[in-house]
């Protein structure tokens, strides 16, 4: 079996972190990895070889099932003579006197003393006492000219697995499930069909790093309790416009989000269109053609940057579309609240997945989004929800033009 792209080592790293989805083939690139070490076969192809490696899984059972003995395992992608497992002491042996020994990571202290020219960790994102046991593990890892290590996982938001992804002298890669060419299509458009843009499925399926902020607004959690599969009969639909100062292609974001009251009295989210570096053309004919794609009641926009040039350029794209200018008088995070409020009492839903206006969600804390972007869809949103619910809230002030 020919290795896919991500399956294959690009350089020759000490780490190499390879993030995946399920059924990505982590397990068959370890696998590959392991044996390529043993036998001095490309991408090893200076000759080294390697003599002492450690297996590494959440428990014995997952080394010997998975990692060993699995439909992906080492025993599988062994070329030639297959090594000798000796189960009871748990190693398995090369006919050249390679040994290949079987850790837990439930037994962090079984891994003061041996030493080693190589690793393969499987699943590090579930390890039970993973910085104990890795720390062990690195210690360990210092025999020969070259010793390295492979890291196979779905992510997790573990404080290992951010601080490995941080760490420019780790290799990064990663592999969605899709990407595996093995698979069975019916398994993949039903798990596609069912978990497709959803926090679990952007973690499983795509091996995405999804972590909440801890001062943040929203969480993933609140969220996912908020999604609903179809919009529900409208009474009435927005589209918020937060625009950018410039149109650079280092400039913000334009904001597009579009939101409607439902008829049971829930304001209900239904798109975000949010265009980059954008200019005002551009961002005005997408905010009108979402209009006229939902049928909506009006642009409500924000006029803080441009001014009465915000509303013009608007007109300019339709010049029958009402737009409501709103100016902003307090700051983002005071005007969010009462948003997020309304999230927690179960008052805003969003019809659909929209992973690019969540993660701003879950990443806005009191200053703003971790990396110094301005928070555009979440302004825009901010903006939608305050127009659907002005009725009973008189911030932030608005103006009629």
């Amino acid at each position: 079996m020919r290795a896919q792209a991500h399956q294959r080592e690009r350089t020759h790293p000490h780490s190499w972190l390879l993030i995946g989805g399920r059924g990505a083939g982590k397990t068959r690139a370890g696998s590959e990895w392991v044996n390529c070490l043993v036998h001095g076969r490309p991408p090893f192809a200076d000759g080294t070889r390697y003599g002492s490696i450690a297996l590494v899984g959440e428990t014995h059972g997952d080394v010997r099932d998975v990692m060993i003995e699995g439909p992906s395992g080492i025993l599988v992608a062994a070329r030639g003579r297959h090594p000798r497992y000796e189960v009871t002491r748990r190693r398995l042996l090369r006919d050249s006197g390679a040994v290949a020994q079987c850790f837990s990571s439930e037994s962090a202290g079984a891994l003061r003393g041996p030493q080693f020219d190589a690793a393969w960790c499987d699943e590090l994102a579930k390890w039970r006492n993973a910085e104990e046991c890795f720390d062990m593990l690195q210690f360990g890892l210092r025999l020969g000219e070259r010793p390295r290590q492979l890291l196979t996982t779905t992510p997790r938001p573990t404080p290992l697995m951010k601080r490995l992804v941080a760490d420019p002298a780790v290799l990064v890669t990663r592999a969605a499930t899709r990407q595996n060419v093995h698979l069975a299509e019916g398994f993949l458009r039903s798990v596609e069909q069912r978990y497709g843009g959803t926090r679990l499925g952007r973690q499983e399926l795509e091996g995405e790093l999804i972590e909440d902020r801890a001062d943040a607004l929203w969480s993933r959690a609140a969220l996912e309790a908020a999604h609903l599969p179809e919009p529900p009969e409208m009474r009435r639909i927005v589209v918020a416009v937060d625009p950018p100062a410039t149109s650079r292609g280092t400039s913000d974001a334009c904001g597009i989000v579009a939101a409607g009251i439902a008829v049971d009295g829930r304001v209900v989210v239904l798109a975000d269109n949010t265009l980059r570096a954008a200019k005002p053309q551009h961002w005005a004919g997408a905010a009108v053609r979402l209009y006229s794609k939902l049928q909506a009641d009006c642009i409500v926009a924000e006029v803080n940057q441009g001014g009465d040039m915000v509303t013009a350029v608007i007109r300019t794209a339709d010049g029958g579309v009402p737009v409501k200018a709103v100016r902003a008088r307090r700051g983002k995070w005071t005007r969010a609240e009462p948003v997020a409020l309304l999230y927690a009492q179960g008052r805003v839903v969003h019809a659909g997945r929209f992973p690019e206006l969540e993660d701003e969600m879950c990443d806005f804390g009191p200053d703003g989004l971790s990396d110094g972007r301005s928070p555009d869809r979440v302004d825009a949103l901010v903006w939608a929800v305050t127009e659907l619910t002005a009725e009973r809230s008189a911030e932030p002030r608005v103006r009629g033009v």
